[in-house]
């Protein structure tokens, strides 16, 4: 078996194991069940990322996660920006955040990621501008709309942190959701901008590093929803401000938001996906030339000029 093969293999391995992983933190209680879960993700990232852009481009995400995410955190619950006035409950922290936020953050953001590369294009380097800025802000939603369907039943049931004046949204307020957009996109546009004056050239070998892998992970992070959704108990809980809310009701919102929010995209990655590779395949100069503007590495005008 080839370098390549063993590298291809052992993604798809981890793939299905963080999937499996998922399921079946599902059914179990309490937040630590997903803890390792999120370990292994991490892990995936790592690979993924390395084959997809090398060792030292993963290393600038990586970074960028944790330091701009901590930062953020740690200044909303001081002064409630970007995020609102909160407060993490449990022990383990880093300042005032837990340790596991910022591995959360990449374990989900880099799948975020790599289902907006899918759906606008890769950055690579002298990407276009419009490729370099609006991947970041794909990623940026792609992720929020994770949040929006996580966070209620996070903080308002599970309370795993209290949301010291409420909100409209089952307790949490609108704020939150733009500060995490922000910091999300803060992240990712540090690392798009790296990868244009400073990455890989070529696109990725996907005989090794398939999208397809990341998007269906993104995907496997909602089967938490439809399980509790299924199978939690139904009663109230009343949040910091003394607003009651149906734990019924949350549940059904977030599978409402999972399946047209976060599936919704993951059906327009694997469409893209599935579209660049009958492109992949064509011979004909026309589908060459939206294959090269598909992945976001040429300039469109240039392409059409070179088949004349």
């Amino acid at each position: 078996m080839s370098a390549i093969q063993r590298s291809s293999r052992t993604l798809w391995i981890l793939t299905a194991a963080i999937a499996a992983g998922l399921l079946v933190a599902a059914f179990l209680p309490g937040a630590g069940a997903r803890l390792p879960v999120i370990v292994v993700q991490v892990g995936f990232v790592l690979l993924h990322g390395a084959h997809r852009y090398g060792w030292r481009a993963i290393g600038v995400f990586v970074a960028a996660g944790l330091i701009i995410s901590n930062i953020l955190e740690n200044l909303s619950i001081q002064t409630g920006f970007p995020f609102g006035h909160y407060h993490y409950t449990g022990d383990g922290k880093i300042f005032q955040v837990p340790w596991f936020i910022g591995p959360a953050y990449l374990a989900t953001g880099y799948l975020a990621w790599i289902v907006a590369t899918a759906l606008l294009g890769d950055v690579r380097r002298n990407s276009p501008w419009l490729t370099t800025l609006g991947t970041p802000i794909i990623g940026a939603f792609t992720m929020t709309a994770w949040d929006l369907a996580f966070d209620p039943t996070t903080s308002t049931i599970n309370q795993a942190w209290i949301w010291e004046n409420g909100g409209g949204f089952f307790g949490v307020p609108l704020v939150n959701f733009l500060g995490w957009t922000l910091t999300v996109y803060l992240f990712m546009q540090v690392f798009a901008l790296y990868l244009r004056g400073r990455g890989p050239v070529a696109q990725p070998d996907r005989t090794t590093v398939s999208d397809l892998q990341a998007v269906l992970l993104y995907a496997a992070t909602t089967v938490s929803y439809f399980v509790t959704f299924f199978t939690a108990e139904r009663t109230t809980v009343t949040d910091a401000t003394g607003a009651i809310w149906r734990t019924a009701d949350i549940y059904e919102t977030s599978v409402l938001l999972t399946v047209y929010g976060m599936l919704f995209m993951t059906l327009l990655a694997l469409l893209r996906i599935a579209q660049r590779r009958s492109t992949t395949t064509a011979s004909t100069p026309e589908s060459n030339t939206v294959h090269r503007a598909d992945h976001g590495g040429d300039d469109i005008d240039r392409a059409l000029l070179s088949q004349r």
